[in-house]
């Protein structure tokens, strides 16, 4: 009986698998629907117009979990099946653009940024929605359209088919976390030294937990993309390189942040390999990195710390963790209203404590919490985070996505890691 009775658990979530990849076969052909759109505006408002559809050969996420429930990101991603009305798959995701928003540029500057949402491709015609986060940090629709998947304009075109290689495979991607590693700055006689920095990617991300505990739940691919020139964009020092993704340092104006906004030819490499997450490797010396939740991550390959430097622009690219540091002459305005509980798993306004991890907190411990020498490593509030001294508060002194002088992350960090982990692996 005992035997039997343990069986269960294990039968129900065989039997729950089975309908949700029955769930997927009923909407979804095993492929990538892909909508480019530009987001235009200013730091008051802005706008979302559709450019085109794209039919990608690969289908990379969860088969399973098709409705995002975690709810991470500035926006939305709903589709809709429009016979039934029925919501089919969701993600949440952020933006270059929204980051802009903020930045002192925008409050006398118009621009627009081309961005992406991917979905598996649908066998019906679908609904699109893309909503946004208001002030208040509730979701409000801001753009709809409907897709004829029969439609003649769903375009079939490769535009940058390149050689791919596989730094870290381990079974079927609907079923891993994929990553796919896209080259900034390496020639073609640089290609030997892009496959080695990945090699040096995926050694760094798995040095640390809980990714060292959970590497068999990872796909690795690179996309063997070669640049005309090698380096990368360094304005301030009037640097300037003809490489595949056009990145640049001095993004917002800020020394280490280095970006890039070409999301088509970002798109266009990523579509050589089934995934979920897009990460650039720039083949430079000069330290930096950057990385939005649900878009793309990038650091460099030649730095000292280029290890702890993927492991923690990989923690916003792949779940939103926040920026746990102060940053004096910020230039972002705004970012975390103190009357708005953030929606990043690591940071807290303290407005809805209960919902973040005050359950993982000793019961005599203050909030805020007060640092403390001889416990360094004490789970609280810590006023100062999300680039602000002030009203903002993060989990732990010190964390990966805080510093680089230690080797670990909080375990409020892990908790969510983990947790990302299995919604898409599950």
């Amino acid at each position: 009986m005992k035997r039997i009775i343990a069986l269960l658990p294990c039968m129900i979530l065989l039997l729950q698998a089975n309908l949700s990849w029955a769930q997927f076969d009923k909407y979804f052909h095993n492929k990538t629907l892909r909508m480019d759109y530009a987001h235009c505006g200013n730091s008051q408002h802005d706008e979302i117009y559709f450019e085109e559809l794209l039919e990608e050969p690969y289908w990379g996420g969860s088969k399973t979990n098709l409705i995002d429930t975690m709810f991470y990101g500035n926006y939305y991603l709903n589709v809709y099946d429009v016979a039934s009305n029925q919501l089919i798959y969701s993600r949440g995701y952020c933006t270059l653009f929204w980051e802009w928003q903020t930045t002192d540029e925008a409050k006398t500057t118009q621009r627009c940024c081309s961005e992406t949402v991917v979905m598996p491709f649908p066998k019906n015609d679908v609904r699109i929605e893309i909503s946004a986060r208001n002030k208040k940090g509730k979701f409000v629709k801001k753009f709809e359209y409907t897709v004829d998947v029969d439609s003649y304009f769903i375009k079939k075109d490769r535009r940058m088919q390149y050689p791919t290689y596989d730094v870290h495979y381990t079974g079927n991607p609907s079923r891993r976390v994929d990553i796919v590693l896209l080259p900034e700055g390496y020639t073609a006689d640089e290609m030997d030294k892009f496959k080695a920095d990945c090699k040096l990617f995926a050694e760094g991300l798995f040095s640390l937990s809980p990714y060292k505990e959970n590497q068999g739940l990872f796909n690795i691919r690179a996309v063997l993309a070669p640049s005309q020139e090698s380096g990368v964009d360094i304005p301030g020092e009037y640097i300037w390189k003809n490489t595949i993704l056009n990145s640049s340092f001095y993004t917002f104006d800020s020394e280490r942040y280095i970006m890039t906004y070409d999301n088509k030819s970002l798109r266009d490499l990523s579509a050589n390999v089934p995934y979920d997450f897009i990460y650039i490797i720039a083949n430079t010396q000069k330290y930096g990195g950057g990385a939005i939740y649900n878009h793309y991550g990038i650091s460099i390959s030649g730095n000292l710390h280029a290890a702890k430097v993927y492991v923690h622009e990989f923690g916003h690219l792949f779940l939103g963790l926040g920026d746990e540091y102060v940053e004096v002459g910020s230039s972002y305005n705004d970012m975390y209203p103190t009357n708005v509980e953030p929606w990043e798993a690591n940071l807290t306004t303290l407005t809805n404590f209960n919902k973040k991890w005050k359950d993982m907190l000793d019961k005599d411990t203050p909030v805020p919490t007060t640092y403390d020498p001889q416990n360094p490593k004490k789970l609280g509030a810590y006023e100062g985070g999300g680039y602000v001294s002030k009203g903002v508060y993060r989990p732990r002194y010190d964390c990966l996505m805080n510093t680089l002088s230690g080797n670990d992350f909080c375990p409020v960090c892990i908790r969510a890691i983990k947790k990302q982990i299995d919604f898409y692996t599950r």
